[in-house]
């Protein structure tokens, strides 16, 4: 193939951003280095964190644990329901807002990313959707939530798992992408170690 013939690729320097952060710049400094130092920490518990989400804009609802190694881009656009749990080294990249309901589960190392790029687009243009992971919901450890999507109420995103659309309540993503034809049955009581 001769250049001619090559299709057009990307112009990453026509890149407009066009991100409305949310605070001004010396906020999102402050921000950056009171996280890194910590919520980002491995400091051990909870309570700091939620104080410092809270006084950054976050609204966090009581009982709220929140691990050590935590990333939480923009916490005024974040909102976690009572008794929801962090888990260590989640990575909330909210260039969007981010609704976590009550008792829901966010797992180690899950990532939930509110931002992508219009791979048709020539200049690479921002694009960025809520997500909300409804009250029950469990994104599990090493899922991905893309930007836009739901996680229903009592919903499972296994471990691994990409969500790049709705996760209807009651049901559970695999790590294949496959939503698997079996309904969240949730046993009241004590566990008796994992059903098969």
């Amino acid at each position: 193939m001769t250049e001619e013939q090559l299709p057009p690729t990307a112009q990453l320097d026509r890149f407009s951003r066009t991100l409305v952060r949310g605070r001004p710049v010396a906020v999102e400094l402050l921000w950056i280095v009171i996280s890194t130092l910590f919520v980002k920490s491995i400091l051990p518990g909870s309570l700091h964190r939620k104080v410092l989400l809270r006084l950054f804009g976050a609204k966090i609802g009581p009982g709220v644990i929140i691990k050590p190694c935590v990333n939480i881009k923009f916490p005024w656009r974040l909102t976690v329901g009572a008794h929801a749990w962090i888990g260590e080294n989640a990575w909330i990249d909210n260039l969007d807002e981010v609704f976590i309901g009550a008792n829901a589960c966010i797992s180690q190392s899950a990532y939930l990313c509110t931002g992508n790029h219009d791979w048709s687009a020539q200049n690479f243009d921002l694009l960025t959707g809520a997500i909300t992971v409804e009250d029950g919901g469990w994104v599990a450890a090493r899922a991905v939530i893309g930007p836009g999507v739901t996680v229903g109420r009592n919903a499972i995103v296994s471990i691994g798992a990409v969500a790049t659309e709705d996760v209807p309540s009651g049901r559970i993503l695999a790590a294949s992408s496959v939503l698997l034809d079996k309904p969240r049955i949730l046993r009241p009581g004590a566990s008796n170690g994992p059903s098969k």
